[in-house]
C-alpha cells in the first residue's frame, strides 16, 4: 500500500468514527423523545449499551488493525454502520422525519467513503438491519413528522457535513498548494535541465533522458569522425585582447555548432578552436548516410567560414583564418568512459587517431578524408586523389582525398560561389537567398558594377 492510499484511509476511518459518534447519539436522543412505552427504559438501556459498546469497539478496532488490514476493516465498519442504522430506525417505529434523516445522513456517507458501489452495499446492509429488527419486534409504523423528534438527528447531520466539508477544504487548499510548490519545481527542474544540457549534444541528452540506467559500458561501432581547427588561431590568441578573442571564438564555435546540429552530428568536445564531431552514435542511419551527414557538415562549415571571415574583417581582425578539416570512418570505442561518480561519453581508437591526423595534414580551407570515407560518397562527393601521405603514428602511407563539393552543386547548377581579391570579397550561397533578398542583393551587384566600371584605376 502507498503511503498516499494509507492516508486516505486513515481519513475514512476517522469519518467513520466521527459519524459513528454523531449518528449514536442523535439516535438514543431521538429514540428518548419519540418513545413513552412500558418498555421504554429497557429499550433505551439496551439501544444505548449496543451503541455505546459498537462505537468503542470500532475505535479500538481501527487502532490495533496492521496498515494493509484497514482498507478490508474500513469496508466492514460501513456495512456494519448501515446495518446497525437500519435496526435504530426500525426502533423508532419508522417515525417520518427521524428515519429520513438518518437515511440521508447514510448516503452522503456511503458516496464520499467508497463511491456508487459502497452506496449500494450500505442500503442492502440498511434493509438487512429494518428486516432483523422486524423479527425482533415489529414497528409501530408511526409516520409523524414531529420536529422534536427530528432536531438531534437533524443536528448530527449538520454537524458531520459541516466537519468534512471544513476538512475537505483545507485536504484542497493544501493539495493546491502542493500542486503550485510541484510545478515550481517543475519549472525549476527545466531550467537546470536546459542549463546541464548545454553541455551535451541534442542526440547524447535523448538517449540519456530516455530513462536507461547510465553505467560503465562501451560499445564497437562503425562511425564517422570529424576534426576541425582555425589555422594561425594560436598567432591570432597572441595579438588580440583576451575579451575579444573569447567573443570571436565563442561566435565561431556556436555557428559551427547549429551546422554539427543541423546534419544531425555528436559533438564530442571543443579543445580550444578545435571541433570533434562523430556520426552513427547514439542513433545512425547507416555508414554510407552517416558519412555523407558528416562530410555534407564540413562542407557547409567551410563555405559558412568565408561569411564569417568578411564579418571578421568588418570588425577588424585582418589576419584571414582559415578552418581545416579532418574526416574518417571506421571501428570505434564509444561509450562511457570514467568512474561511477564522472562519466564522460566519448569514443576511442585508431580510426579517431587518424581523423585528428587528416585534419592536422589538410591545408587551410581543406576538407581531407580518408579512403574509407571516401569509397562510402564518391558517388555523391566530388574529391580530388592526393595521393598517400605519412601520418604520425601510422607506418605505412595513408591515401587521402580533398573534398571539393556535393556533385549536385557543381556544374550548370551550381549554387556555391566565391571570389577573394584585395578590396573585392563575394560570397553567395543561392540555397540561402530569399525571394524578398533576391531585388536587393541584385540591385547591389548592378550598382557595384556600375561604380567599378566607371573608376578610373591607377
Amino acid at each position: 500500500m502507498t503511503r498516499v492510499s494509507t492516508k486516505e484511509t486513515d481519513n475514512s476511518l476517522h469519518y467513520q468514527t466521527l459519524f459513528r459518534f454523531l449518528l449514536g447519539l442523535a439516535g438514543i436522543s431521538s429514540f428518548i423523545l419519540s418513545q413513552a412505552t412500558k418498555e421504554y427504559a429497557y429499550h433505551l438501556a439496551s439501544l444505548t449499551l449496543v451503541i455505546v459498546l459498537y462505537i468503542i469497539f470500532s475505535h479500538l478496532l481501527c487502532k490495533i488493525v496492521k496498515k494493509e488490514q484497514k482498507p478490508l476493516i474500513s469496508k466492514t465498519l460501513l456495512l456494519s454502520d448501515a446495518l446497525l442504522l437500519g435496526c435504530l430506525i426500525g426502533f423508532l417505529n419508522l417515525n417520518l422525519l427521524p428515519s429520513l434523516l438518518f437515511l440521508l445522513a447514510l448516503q452522503f456517507h456511503s458516496l464520499v467513503n467508497g463511491g456508487i458501489n459502497n452506496l449500494i452495499r450500505s442500503n442492502l446492509a440498511l434493509g438487512l438491519g429494518f428486516a432483523l429488527l422486524c423479527l425482533y419486534q415489529l414497528p409501530t409504523w408511526t409516520m409523524t413528522a414531529d420536529l422534536t423528534t427530528s432536531l438531534a438527528p437533524l443536528i448530527a447531520m449538520g454537524l458531520y457535513t459541516c466537519i468534512y466539508g471544513f476538512n475537505t477544504y483545507n485536504q484542497t487548499r493544501i493539495l493546491q498548494e502542493t500542486l503550485d510548490d510541484l510545478k515550481k519545481q517543475k519549472v525549476q527542474l527545466k531550467l537546470k535541465n536546459y542549463q546541464i544540457s548545454k553541455y551535451l549534444s541534442p542526440t547524447l541528452r535523448k538517449a540519456i533522458s530516455s530513462g536507461k540506467d547510465v553505467k560503465l559500458e562501451t560499445q564497437r561501432k562503425k562511425l564517422t569522425i570529424f576534426f576541425s581547427d582555425i589555422k594561425g588561431f594560436s598567432e591570432l590568441a597572441e595579438e588580440m585582447e583576451a575579451d575579444t578573442l573569447t567573443r570571436l571564438l565563442n561566435n565561431y564555435l556556436t555557428e559551427m555548432s547549429e551546422i554539427a546540429l543541423k546534419h544531425g552530428g555528436t559533438i564530442d568536445k571543443f579543445i580550444g578552436d578545435a571541433i570533434m564531431v562523430f556520426f552513427g552514435d547514439p542513433s545512425t542511419k547507416g555508414a554510407k548516410a552517416d558519412c555523407l551527414s558528416a562530410v555534407s557538415m564540413a562542407i557547409d562549415m567551410k563555405k559558412h567560414m568565408k561569411e564569417l571571415q568578411q564579418r571578421w574583417l568588418n570588425q577588424g581582425v585582418q589576419k584571414p583564418m582559415e578552418i581545416r578539416m579532418g574526416i574518417n570512418t571506421g571501428f570505434c570505442t564509444v561509450g562511457n568512459f570514467g568512474t561511477e561518480n564522472r562519466l564522460d561519453y566519448t569514443l576511442l581508437g585508431t580510426e579517431v587517431n587518424l581523423a585528428s591526423r587528416l585534419e592536422t595534414a589538410a591545408e587551410p580551407g581543406e576538407i581531407l578524408i580518408s579512403h574509407e570515407s571516401h569509397s562510402l560518397v564518391k558517388d555523391l562527393i566530388m574529391c580530388r586523389d592526393k595521393g598517400e601521405i605519412q601520418v604520425k603514428g601510422y607506418q605505412q602511407p595513408v591515401r587521402v582525398y580533398s573534398v571539393d563539393d556535393l556533385r549536385k552543386n557543381l556544374g550548370n547548377d551550381q549554387t556555391y560561389f566565391e571570389h577573394l581579391t584585395n578590396g573585392f570579397s563575394i560570397y553567395m550561397d543561392l540555397e540561402r537567398v530569399r525571394n524578398y533578398d533576391k531585388d536587393k542583393i541584385i540591385d547591389s551587384l548592378l550598382n557595384a558594377a556600375k561604380r567599378l566600371k566607371n573608376k578610373n584605376i591607377f
